[in-house]
């Protein structure tokens, strides 16, 4: 992982939830929250819960006497989640996945929704979900896939790789869909002492409002825009342009629907 690949500071957590969340997490937050209904929960943890996308979907599904914790290492995408989130039953408090500050059997779900690809330490992560759980608990939490199964995500990367030839960012190949491999996360569960998980690949459709709301999210919205700037300081809307056009190219300038998709693991 590079250094680049935690920035969500600046401009970056509001053009996320703006963009990227049609695109990418809203989909999935519906998805995930669904699945979470199903189990019997009084207490939730969420890790790396970013501006609180899926948070805000699994408060709106979850019967009135649950409670959920969500957590995050990133003040800054915190500090947004709390500003755009109404109504009550969801305590933010940044904490790391890999080291959490709560006491055993604290909570009946972990939910993690896309956030191990940027664990350091996967394994120690999964010891500490399965730490907190009560006896009977779930994990759940999701991966994307293949970066080949993220239409736009694709361009966006193929196109910005081909502004910077001799040295391409890297990121979206890199983080977010650098941990796809079933087999892989198999060992690494094993490895924390979980021998059994399901797994169930899902594809859904992401929207945005136009092609340029696409490149923006994307460029912008993302670590992204950090590598772009290590590389030209003045890059970004070069980026913005020709990820814009490529897209039009594709999916024309108007609405867009894409497909995305993601490994959901249930432990």
């Amino acid at each position: 992982m590079a250094n680049t690949d935690l920035a969500f500071t600046g401009s970056v957590p509001e053009l996320y939830t703006r963009h990227m969340g049609p695109m990418l997490f809203e989909p999935f937050a519906e998805h995930i929250a669904s699945c979470v209904e199903t189990m019997p929960v009084h207490d939730l943890l969420e890790t790396a819960c970013g501006t609180g996308i899926v948070t805000r979907a699994l408060r709106q599904r979850l019967p009135e006497p649950a409670t959920i914790i969500a957590t995050d290492l990133n003040q800054a995408m915190l500090d947004h989640a709390k500003a755009i989130s109404v109504g009550h039953r969801i305590d933010w408090r940044q904490a790391d996945a890999q080291s959490l500050p709560f006491a055993d059997a604290t909570f009946d779900v972990v939910v993690c929704a896309f956030g191990v690809m940027f664990f350091p330490d996967k394994e120690r992560a999964y010891r500490e979900a399965m730490r907190v759980l009560r006896p009977g608990g779930r994990l759940l939490f999701t991966v994307w896939n293949k970066l080949e199964t993220m239409e736009l995500q694709l361009i966006a990367h193929d196109t910005v790789a081909a502004l910077y030839p001799q040295n391409p960012p890297d990121f979206f190949r890199r983080t977010p869909s650098g941990y796809h491999d079933i087999a892989t996360i198999r060992t690494d569960l094993a490895k924390a002492g979980i021998d059994h998980a399901d797994i169930e690949t899902v594809e859904l459709t992401g929207q945005a409002a136009s092609a340029r709301d696409a490149a923006t999210g994307y460029v912008r919205g993302s670590p992204l825009s950090a590598e772009i700037i290590a590389r030209d300081a003045t890059g970004l809307e070069r980026a913005v342009d020709a990820v814009t056009e490529a897209i039009a190219a594709r999916f024309g300038t108007g609405p867009i629907r894409a497909r995305i998709q993601a490994h959901v693991i249930t432990v």
